[in-house]
């Protein structure tokens, strides 16, 4: 994808992007680990089959605080697990027995379907991972309606793997601007939403009209801090059932992009 004005310089991308959903009205990107899940499956595999929660957790912080990249913790992390002698197709068992939906995306995923909305899956992990938890999470015929824009992985004939970013060159390994941005630079640009929770999202957080952070009690709440520190507006959600009633008003013309944002809380 070029760059756009207001994000000069695209970095070169190593897999191609989807065609952009140029005459809706209204599209949906979402982050995909603790977002549409319960939990973060890489934050899962690090803490239960990799260097565990206290040094990954650590790593998260050292983010958000603009120490180290996401890139290059993201991938120590992983590289923890798979040091550890877990092969990807146990990865992928692992999570596809341990994640869960979000109680309310169902029935969020459902009123898009019934107006016309797509909803794309803007993700810092693993296409094959999220696939195939997907897939066991909605049925297989109904996650393969669902665009995934991610990372991928080099996997060899052993089980042995490591990610294979996207951006290999952005300090995000993937920068997910790059899925909002093109959209913003149409001559009748779509109303974006954008859902997010964490530090892989800190890239999109500026660029969808409206952009929503879910604040899971007990839980680390990274997107939220950041957009608390950067000034960004945003809307508190606790799940999908919760942002759905605020999406609808939108979709419905009953209340504007502004307004929204101005509710702070789902």
């Amino acid at each position: 994808m070029a760059a756009v004005e207001d994000h000069p310089i695209a970095p070169p991308s190593t897999m191609p992007y989807p065609p952009l959903h140029a005459d809706k009205k209204f599209v949906v990107l979402s982050d995909w680990d603790g977002t549409i899940t319960n939990r973060d499956s890489n934050d899962y595999m690090t803490d239960n089959l990799g260097y565990g929660i206290e040094k990954r957790r650590q790593g998260n912080l050292d983010i958000l605080s603009g120490e180290v990249t996401f890139r290059d913790e993201f991938r120590q992390m992983l590289q923890s697990v798979a040091a550890n002698g877990h092969t990807f197709d146990h990865c992928k068992e692992v999570l596809r027995n341990n994640i869960t939906l979000d109680v309310g995306f169902k029935q969020f995923y459902g009123f898009c379907k019934a107006n016309d909305i797509p909803v794309v899956i803007i993700s810092s992990g693993m296409a094959p991972l999220i696939r195939a938890v997907l897939s066991k999470l909605i049925g297989d015929e109904e996650s393969q309606k669902i665009e995934i824009i991610a990372n991928d992985a080099d996997v060899d004939a052993d089980g042995k793997w490591e990610i294979k970013y996207r951006h290999p060159t952005s300090g995000y390994g993937h920068d997910k601007s790059q899925s909002i941005l093109p959209y913003r630079a149409l001559p009748n640009p779509p109303t974006t939403f954008f859902f997010g929770d964490g530090v892989s999202d800190m890239s999109a957080a500026r660029h969808a009209d409206v952009l929503f952070v879910k604040k899971k009690p007990g839980m680390d709440n990274d997107l939220s801090a950041y957009c608390t520190r950067e000034g960004i507006p945003h809307v508190l959600f606790e799940d999908f059932t919760h942002a759905l009633r605020v999406v609808q008003r939108v979709v419905e013309g009953k209340l504007s992009v502004k307004d929204a944002l101005a509710l702070g809380t789902a």
